[in-house]
């Protein structure tokens, strides 16, 4: 599998040091609202990896919960048709929402995602991700808290997957040019 891999962009450390940042940056941001009823959303599949190592370093009391959207299928490119898969459980009315994205680039699937979840009047919505691909922003998306910035390149691993493979590396890697053309 690693023989796919064209390099290493993120190691196991560095994984560590941005959740850990992000962890102390939301911990910060809810304590000082003084808030009780945290929701956290992880959007799935991709996010599932990122969305666990989170909720251990956030020092509150929350509830998880997933919602599970596709616009990819097993291409490399968003289709930009949304498709609720799998819905909350939780009713977020009146709650403190933090969505947890793995990556945004377009931000076509994240907006419509937004929209949905703004109609269902949560008290505060906020958005982290693991990776911010500006290059590629199509559509406008207000990224709360950031793990890192990447280039325009295609990534998989620590959740990120290529056709629903490479989500259990456990680093984020640049996927080869003969397997996305292969």
């Amino acid at each position: 599998m690693d023989e796919h891999i064209e390099r290493v962009l993120i190691d196991t450390q560095e994984i560590k040091t941005i959740v850990a940042r992000l962890g102390d940056e939301i911990t910060a941001h809810y304590r000082a609202l003084e808030t009780f009823d945290l929701i956290v959303v992880g959007l799935l599949r991709g996010s599932f990896v990122f969305a666990a190592d989170l909720v251990r370093v956030i020092n509150l009391p929350l509830i998880m919960d997933f919602m599970t959207v596709s616009s990819y299928g097993d291409e490399t490119a968003s289709t930009g048709n949304v498709k609720v898969v799998m819905d909350l459980d939780e009713s977020i009315e009146g709650k403190d929402v933090l969505m947890v994205e793995d990556i945004i680039d377009t931000g076509n699937t994240f907006a419509k995602v937004l929209r949905l979840m703004h109609h269902r009047r949560p008290r505060t919505l906020k958005i982290c991700t693991f990776l911010n691909k500006p290059s590629r922003r199509l559509v406008d998306v207000p990224i709360d808290f950031c793990g890192r910035t990447i280039e325009d390149e295609f990534v998989c691993g620590y959740g990120l997957d290529f056709a629903q493979r490479y989500r259990n590396l456990p680093y984020v890697g640049v996927l080869s040019r003969e397997v996305l053309e292969g």
